[in-house]
C-alpha cells in the first residue's frame, strides 16, 4: 500500500515522501497515528506537486546563494578597532561586527553564518561565510588600528 507521509519516519522517509507500506503497518499504526496519509491519487498527486514546488524553491535560493558568493568573493572589508602599542585589539573582532560591516554595505547576512577564528591582531584575515550547504564564501578582513 502506498502512502504519504505527514511526518518524518526514521528509517522509512521524510515528510511529504511517497513509501510503500504493508497494509497492516499502514492501516493500525501509520495512518491512525497520524503519520501517513492513504495514498489515493489525490494524496499522490498532491505530494508530487509539494515535492516539485520545494524542489523549485531550492533550487533558486542555491541559484540565489551562488550569486551573492560571486559578489562576497570580490569584497574587502575593513574594520577599524582600538589596539594597545604592540598591535593587540583591546576585546577582539566578532562575527557580529563583520555582519555589522556587511550590513552596512546593503549585503545583509545572519552573524551565525559567519565563521572566523578569534582576531585578537591586525592584519589581514579570511573570513568564511556559510550562504547555503555545500556554498561558502570567503572574503578578505582587514583589521587596521584606530
Amino acid at each position: 500500500m502506498k502512502v504519504v507521509l505527514l511526518k518524518d519516519l526514521k528509517g522509512k522517509g521524510k515528510k511529504g515522501d511517497i513509501i510503500e507500506a504493508s497494509d497492516g503497518y499502514a492501516k493500525n499504526f501509520l495512518i491512525p497515528q497520524g503519520i501517513a496519509k492513504p495514498g489515493t491519487s489525490s494524496n499522490l498527486n498532491e505530494a508530487t506537486q509539494a515535492k516539485v514546488a520545494k524542489d523549485y524553491h531550492t533550487e533558486q535560493a542555491r541559484l540565489a546563494a551562488l550569486e551573492l558568493k560571486e559578489k562576497l568573493e570580490k569584497l574587502s572589508l575593513s574594520i577599524k578597532v582600538k589596539c594597545g602599542n604592540t598591535g593587540k585589539v583591546f576585546g577582539s573582532v566578532t562575527n557580529k561586527e563583520v555582519a555589522d560591516e556587511l550590513d552596512k554595505l546593503g549585503i545583509s547576512i545572519d552573524r551565525k553564518k559567519i565563521e572566523l577564528d578569534t582576531i585578537k591582531t591586525t592584519g589581514t584575515f579570511d573570513v568564511k561565510i556559510k550562504l547555503f550547504p555545500g556554498i561558502n564564501a570567503k572574503i578578505k578582513l582587514e583589521v587596521n588600528a584606530e
